[in-house]
């Protein structure tokens, strides 16, 4: 039987971290996981981190993983694929089957961080393939190259169902709707706002009713729901789709900690039967832990913090680490998980629903129900009375209407420009006092692709726009297409002026467009006329 001082089940956001900070305080660690690649999630997530410096802000969760693997490396932490924890029983022994073989392992620390599987829900013709849940679909493209489908609705209007509906046009697939129950769109407003400017539309407070099809799906029906989520009659839509993507949520995989024999407790708030854990992951049974959506259904962000402080907290209990240490770094990581925690989307907020935002502005309830902003919120938001808007030359528009923890435009404007202020759910104000140079790097920079360069005077009549754009194949100068609304609708032609396309922009392109001066508010993305971007 092999042994460890501490054993990580599980080789995502939270079990790397916590087995990086484990070894750096000197212990031999293990990490088991059952699939072939490590990383968890982290590596099918294409898109910038939400967040601070210190969360990793403006970083694409796959290079976050790369990072991670390559701390691990260097820590010292010996990672097992394919291996799957069968049971964990009494003193902290494991059974790992690794191929054909059962192996026995023992720690004297162990961390679950096993993470979170996918809800599905049912509805007739739910098991043709061609429905699938949206991490398997995230599975498929950015790990595997695979378009999932030609033609998808997807269900869930969540961070999740937003940031994959995203993902499956980036990746050639025609997104026909997206669909909740809910009767408001349940993510960050920012997610869905790209969504619907490429001209996807919303059909809040819908649900399927059945998918069609003999052999795999071919079509997809949908109906208004009434306040018990029921469907209406008569108000059947119909899309020919091949492809249902399910984004309903996330359940953790606490069997381990069940079988274990922890105290656990049914909270809807964290996701379902979730293990009773101290402020640093500790369960009921000293010297077992658990991190990440395994205690909590939380973003990747949190789960890496509280996969340090369950590393730190298991180094202390076995001697490695002292007390004042322990304390001292785990109240840095408690501020930085503290600042995750505020806003509209904090755990705690969880079903709430808020009518103004900290800066005291009315919600915009387009954006809830429709996905977009309309005229009436662009003019309360823009020219509200802290800020100091220019309205000639070039100068930054910020349409980030909602309280989430984000600030890393303030931090890539050197002119200040742009400022958010020590409370990163606080809504990002213009400074038109400081002259903007149109450099582009709040437009990359912005994880929520809510920033853009206007121009009202850059020729008689026509004013430039700078907007961010995640296609390919990316726009040429010179080229004509399409400028789209913020609601996806064309407004008329437009002329591609300038593309930069830089390192420091991590792959978001600046593509800037001419459109009539009339234009400048309204125009928010730019449609090829050859349709190549995949939408």
């Amino acid at each position: 039987m092999k042994r460890y001082d501490l054993i990580v089940v599980g080789a995502g956001p939270a079990g790397l971290s916590a087995a990086i900070e484990a070894a750096r305080c000197g212990m031999r660690v293990a990490v088991f996981d059952e699939n072939a690649k490590p990383g968890g999630q982290l590596f099918k997530q294409i898109h910038k981190f939400f967040g601070s410096k210190e969360h990793q802000a403006k970083i694409r969760g796959y290079k976050i993983g790369e990072t991670l693997l390559a701390e691990a490396a260097e820590a010292g932490v010996e990672v097992f694929l394919n291996a799957t924890v069968a049971g964990i029983y009494l003193d902290k022994e494991l059974l790992v089957q690794r191929g054909e073989a059962m192996e026995h392992f023992k720690a004297d620390t162990i961390i679950i961080a096993t993470g979170a599987a996918e809800n599905m829900v049912t509805f007739e013709g739910w098991t043709l393939p061609g429905v699938i849940g949206a991490g398997a679909a995230q599975t498929m493209m950015n790990l595997y190259g695979i378009k999932p489908g030609q033609k998808v609705l997807m269900l869930g209007s969540g961070n999740v169902g937003l940031v994959v509906s995203f993902q499956l046009m980036q990746a050639g697939c025609e997104v026909v709707a997206l669909v909740d129950a809910a009767p408001r769109v349940g993510g960050y407003g920012v997610h869905a706002a790209k969504i619907a400017r490429c001209g996807v539309p919303f059909y809040l407070a819908h649900t399927i009713t059945k998918a069609e099809g003999s052999d795999c799906v071919s079509g997809v029906e949908i109906a208004q729901v009434d306040d018990d989520f029921a469907p209406i009659p008569g108000t059947e839509k119909h899309f020919d789709v091949d492809t249902i993507c399910l984004a309903v949520g996330l359940s953790p995989m606490s069997q381990l900690l069940k079988m274990a024999g922890c105290n656990m407790v049914d909270d809807p708030r964290r996701g379902g039967q979730v293990p009773q854990v101290d402020e640093n992951g500790e369960t009921s049974i000293p010297g077992l832990f658990a991190a990440g959506d395994v205690s909590g259904i939380e973003e990747a962000s949190s789960a890496m913090i509280k996969g340090r402080m369950s590393g730190l907290a298991a180094a202390a209990y076995l001697g490695f680490l002292n007390e004042q240490d322990k304390d001292n770094s785990l109240a840095d990581l408690e501020i930085a998980l503290d600042s995750l925690h505020q806003g509209m989307f904090a755990p705690g907020s969880k079903g709430k629903t808020f009518a103004k935002t900290d800066e005291g502005i009315a919600v915009s309830q387009s954006l809830l129900k429709k996905g977009y902003l309309d005229d009436a919120d662009i003019e309360r938001f823009i020219h509200r009375p802290d800020q100091t808007i220019k309205n000639s030359g070039i100068h930054p528009v910020i349409e980030c209407t909602q309280n989430i923890p984000c600030n890393p435009c303030q931090d890539a404007c050197t002119r200040g420009c742009i400022k958010v202020g020590k409370t990163i759910t606080a809504l990002p104000r213009i400074d038109a006092t400081n002259s903007c140079t149109g450099c582009g790097m709040c437009i990359a920079s912005c994880s929520g692709q809510a920033i853009f360069l206007v121009d009202e005077d850059y020729a008689p009549g026509y004013a430039s726009i700078t907007l961010p754009y995640e296609f390919l194949p990316r726009p040429q100068k010179g080229e004509l297409g399409t400028a789209l609304s913020r609601s996806g609708q064309p407004l008329g032609h437009a002329e591609i002026i300038d593309v930069r396309s830089a390192k420091a922009f991590d792959q978001t392109t600046l593509v800037t467009i001419k459109v009539p001066v009339e234009q400048a508010m309204t125009a928010r993305f730019y449609k090829p006329e050859t349709n190549a971007a995949g939408q």
